[in-house]
């Protein structure tokens, strides 16, 4: 009998502690600083297919690093979502991730967009991409004087290139890409002609840069596709006004191709929930999850085998890519930063 009650109780405790990690895994902490609001279907899908409650912590990318390191080993967070190869590794760097071991995102997110930690395995991966185009005036500038990255620090260009800070994650990663095609010294020799260049101080978002395009206070102009892409899907008589005053060009396409930049995540080092953790991961590489990248936020999916559905984004044509790697170029930052105060590019 003792023995009976012994096995007994041994049972009961395994069951009761099995229970408690199915019920564990019922909920996931999300921190992300993607803030669009097309993203809460993807949320409710994940919810609606697994039963796991979603709690999200969503602010900028500084605010949830300072976050996640104030919290250390006591922090509630499961997932981390970054919109920039910057980003990412620097979350990387300072011991946010976990490895990840899935079968699932190695064969569908290709390797050229894992964020991989020598020895240990993907740290975080990209779930969806965004090219950097050059938008250009119609009226006052030809898109074969502004083909390439390069061309914008050539002499032709000077008092048109408007710009954001070269400090935000999105330039530096341009950059980064540049110091592993290009060279430090060709780099920065293009940061300083940039610079002489200007047609104001760097400033605003990508969405701003292609308004002073269109008004003509800039001649060219960098941004992200999936803001070109917002105004050309806008409905409001201003954005279809400006829209008709400019142009783009994909650079680089006889050479090294386009930039491509990524929004990504991985697991968060002390995730509580690290099953449903890697699950939502998996979610996210999922056919239904890649297809809302590209028609609610206008971004393309990150498996190459899925389909898309929207006539904007397709609008923009086929195009050459670059190779590179998207952690390299996010480790390239901190080159990209200092050449960027060696040249005076703010």
């Amino acid at each position: 009998m003792h023995k009976f009650t012994l096995k007994f109780l041994a049972a009961a405790i395994t069951l009761s502690a099995v229970a408690g990690v199915h019920a564990e895994d019922k909920e996931l902490n999300i921190y992300s600083a993607r803030h669009y609001q097309t993203d809460d279907a993807l949320y409710g899908d994940f919810t609606k297919q697994t039963g796991i409650k979603i709690n999200r912590i969503e602010a900028d990318d500084n605010a949830l690093l300072e976050r996640l390191k104030n919290e250390g080993k006591n922090s509630p967070a499961d997932i981390i979502l970054m919109v920039d190869a910057a980003r990412l590794w620097r979350a990387q760097i300072e011991g946010l991730f976990q490895p990840v071991k899935s079968k699932v995102l190695e064969s569908r997110i290709p390797a050229h967009l894992q964020g991989n930690d020598a020895g240990q395995g993907p740290q975080w991966y990209g779930f969806s991409t965004r090219g950097r185009i050059i938008v250009y005036n119609k009226a006052s500038v030809k898109p074969e004087d502004v083909a390439t990255y390069e061309s914008l620090a050539d002499p032709k260009n000077k008092g048109k290139v408007c710009t954001r800070s070269g400090s935000h994650p999105y330039m530096l990663s341009l950059i980064g890409s540049l110091v592993e095609r290009d060279g430090e010294q060709a780099t920065e020799n293009w940061a300083r002609g940039m610079v002489s260049n200007f047609a104001r101080p760097p400033r605003g978002g990508d969405t701003d840069q292609i308004k002073g395009v269109a008004s003509g206070e800039c001649g060219v102009a960098l941004a992200n596709t999936y803001y070109y892409v917002r105004m050309m899907r806008s409905t409001k008589p201003e954005d279809r006004e400006a829209m008709n005053k400019v142009g783009f060009v994909w650079p680089n396409q006889k050479t090294s191709g386009a930039h491509v930049n990524v929004a990504g995540g991985g697991v968060a080092r002390n995730a509580p929930h690290p099953a449903a953790a890697v699950k939502f991961l998996e979610y996210l590489a999922s056919d239904s999850a890649q297809r809302n990248f590209s028609d609610g936020n206008n971004e393309w999916p990150a498996v190459p085998s899925v389909t898309t559905n929207n006539p904007a984004l397709e609008a923009l044509g086929k195009f050459k890519t670059e190779k590179l790697s998207i952690a390299t170029i996010g480790k390239n930052q901190i080159v990209a930063q200092k050449i960027l105060d060696r040249a005076g590019y703010k």
